[in-house]
């Protein structure tokens, strides 16, 4: 455990000091080891080194920038942390090839770097957690817009863990780069009516406007999904170890509420919504609901 501490506390560093000069030294006093032992550290839990994981940080908050900005290329590289312009273009050009420039003229789907803590990975959905204390839930009820969803089937899954293992994490990261209506990639439950045979119920995907005809990418479906209402449950912000508790307190809060004090019922021709886990600001999800009539 002081391990990973160690290794949480250098990625912390790292993401609060990306456009910054990032030693090695500076890292090893953060992780309170020796250089070399940080080094070795960092390497042993996120499978690349600390440079390796810096410039792919840095190269995706890049993109994000030229895919909504219109700052110009030498100003995002130098913010980026590069030294020059055209050391920035290959390093683009070898993550997502493709340049710069093209990028910000026409964006299309790349695959972004996820960078996960090392507390919580997709493989490691922690349940146990004495001292995990969020279990105070919020529920408030929001309108989702009609839209349409750009989604990546599975074969059998029904929860993030499997959904993973048949599609890989990877996903994530090329949906992140498609510009969403609600600011962010979303996890799905399918209705039987949205599902295809021999395809999963449980999507990721990424909600576009219905006008969208921008490229999909290879492998990928499009979905068209009403206007609806859903009740969000929103646990309070958690630490990245007590993060399957607390996905687990909010389901039990959902298996437990009853719509019908709000005037609803659960409306089961809509996809229940996952958002990405993320401690700052609590775990999310959503789901469908309908006015009795």
């Amino acid at each position: 455990m002081e391990q990973i501490e160690s290794v949480h506390r250098m990625q912390e560093f790292i993401q609060n000091h990306l456009s910054e000069q990032i030693t090695l030294t500076a890292l090893s006093k953060v992780s309170l080891y020796s250089p070399w032992y940080s080094y070795r550290l960092f390497v042993s839990y996120l499978n690349m080194t600390p440079a390796q994981y810096i410039r792919r940080v840095r190269l995706s908050q890049a993109a994000l920038k030229l895919r909504d900005y219109q700052d110009r290329i030498t100003d995002i590289a130098l913010e980026s942390g590069f030294k020059s312009v055209d050391g920035f273009q290959r390093a683009f050009y070898r993550e997502f090839k493709c340049n710069p420039s093209e990028y910000a003229a026409h964006p299309v789907p790349i695959y972004l770097f996820n960078p996960y803590g090392v507390k919580y990975k997709p493989n490691r959905y922690r349940k146990e957690s004495p001292m995990n204390t969020t279990k105070k839930i919020s529920i408030q009820v929001v309108d989702k817009p009609k839209r349409k969803v750009i989604i990546k089937r599975g074969i059998k899954a029904t929860d993030y863990l499997d959904y993973c293992d048949e599609v890989g994490c990877e996903v994530w990261g090329l949906l992140k780069s498609i510009k969403s209506i609600s600011g962010e990639p979303v996890c799905l439950w399918l209705p039987a009516k949205y599902r295809q045979p021999n395809t999963s119920e449980y999507v990721q995907g990424v909600e576009v406007a219905t006008d969208y005809n921008a490229p999909v990418p290879k492998g990928f479906d499009v979905i068209e999904l009403p206007a609806a209402k859903y009740l969000m449950f929103k646990s309070a912000p958690f630490a990245e170890e007590n993060c399957g508790a607390t996905i687990e307190d909010v389901r039990a809060a959902i298996k437990e509420y009853d719509p019908k004090t709000k005037g609803y019922l659960w409306d089961e021709s809509n996809p229940r919504i996952q958002l990405e886990p993320i401690g700052s600001r609590g775990y999310i999800e959503l789901l469908p609901i309908k006015k009795i009539d």
